[in-house]
């Protein structure tokens, strides 16, 4: 069972026309957010953050394609961050949250409802503010009247989830000046490096046997997929390729982090998407029936697609876990694709994988003939929730 129109993947004008917001284009473009995020934050004083003080607690505030900011930060500062750090989406604002603390507020649009009054909250009780959207945006008032931080978003993009990289700088680097984590500007600019070399490769004009955004998302194709990291830092990736897989490709995922997900992630083998189940309930394991008859016995099941997301950092025991299963999903008659990190910084490998596993979910909505930015469902949805 396949959806996927490969021709049209090869063929960069068709591209071009779908892709009515240019989804590809500001992908690209993530290595130019990262060098002009780390101007503007230096010109917003990055430095003057909580009054240069290392803060009581850290407090991000962001949801949808932003709020992987959070869980980035979070994996930086862990285990040895000298503060704790605590991500939200939505009110109340803990009650602990005052003077001594610095609450992050990141929204493209400066307009998002849960980081916006987060914000206004912290304000409120006198909290330090670093912000991050739209100029002249709601959040940017909120920031100049508490005296805080604001930096502008640098570069337009259809979406927030395409501006990650716009987002996410000027909170690493006030993390690296406040010594929260390690990721000073020459680290940013490797990973602006990483971003250019990993869109260089997943150019439209690249054809779909050589570009590994295209593989992979032809490798997806017909499949049920569940991401699999092997630690933390493929985790982070792995959560982000799970909602742009959804909210740009519109593909229904899963995702499994070793190694508390090995049981949880090889248990599903034994199911309709993995085993034999998937097109007769009498049908060898591992197999299909050559013989069944899609108009009689219904559309074939999909199968169970496992993308692997490997950390070239991760230990012995960390492999070999990963590798064992792996192996039981390719017995079991999944696809599996593997994806291992660049070597570097723990934000180059990170970006990476982000990086890649952007263009495939785009890839993905693109050869399935849906444009990646707009969802009818969304709009729907937001039309019967708004007051």
């Amino acid at each position: 069972m396949t959806w996927v129109d490969e021709s049209r993947l090869d063929d960069v004008e068709a591209l071009e026309r779908l892709d009515g917001r240019g989804a590809l284009r500001s992908l690209a473009s993530a290595g130019a957010q990262v060098r002009r995020s780390l101007v503007a934050a230096e010109e917003a004083g990055v430095d003057r953050v909580g009054g240069g003080e290392r803060p009581r607690s850290v407090l991000v505030a962001a949801l949808g394609g932003s709020a992987v900011v959070g869980d980035v930060l979070d994996l930086l500062a862990e285990p040895g961050s000298p503060v704790p750090l605590l991500c939200r989406h939505d009110t109340p604002l803990p009650g602990w949250v005052g003077p001594l603390d610095l609450v992050v507020a990141v929204s493209q649009s400066g307009r998002a409802a849960g980081p916006l009054a987060l914000a206004t909250e912290a304000a409120r009780r006198g909290a330090s503010l670093l912000t991050v959207g739209a100029a002249d945006s709601p959040l940017a008032d909120v920031t100049a009247r508490a005296r805080g931080v604001h930096v502008d978003t640098v570069l337009p993009t259809p979406s927030s989830r395409t501006a990650l990289w716009s987002l996410l700088t000027p909170v690493l680097l006030a993390a690296d000046r406040l010594g929260l984590a390690d990721c000073p500007p020459a680290v940013l600019e490797g990973v602006a490096d990483v971003l250019d070399a990993v869109a260089e490769e997943c150019r439209p004009s690249s054809e779909s046997f050589v570009n590994p955004a295209k593989v992979l998302a032809v490798g997806l194709d017909g499949t049920m997929p569940t991401v699999l990291a092997d630690g933390p830092l493929a985790g982070v990736a792995a959560v982000r390729a799970v909602q742009m897989l959804s909210r740009t490709a519109r593909v229904p995922a899963t995702l499994g982090v070793l190694p508390y997900a090995a049981s949880q992630v090889v248990a599903t083998l034994d199911g309709p998407f993995g085993s034999g189940l998937r097109d007769a309930p009498d049908a060898p394991r591992g197999e299909r029936d050559i013989f069944a008859d899609p108009y009689l016995d219904g559309p074939s099941v999909p199968r169970l697609g496992v993308v692997a997301l490997r950390d070239p950092d991760v230990g012995p025991e960390g492999v070999a876990l990963a590798d064992a299963v792996l192996e039981s999903a390719r017995e079991a008659g999944a696809v599996v694709l593997e994806q291992e990190a660049r070597g570097g910084h723990a934000v180059e490998r990170l970006a990476s994988l982000v990086a890649l596993t952007d263009f495939a979910a785009t890839y993905l909505a693109l050869g399935l003939g849906l444009d990646p930015t707009p969802s009818r469902h969304v709009t729907d949805l937001r039309d019967r929730t708004s007051s």
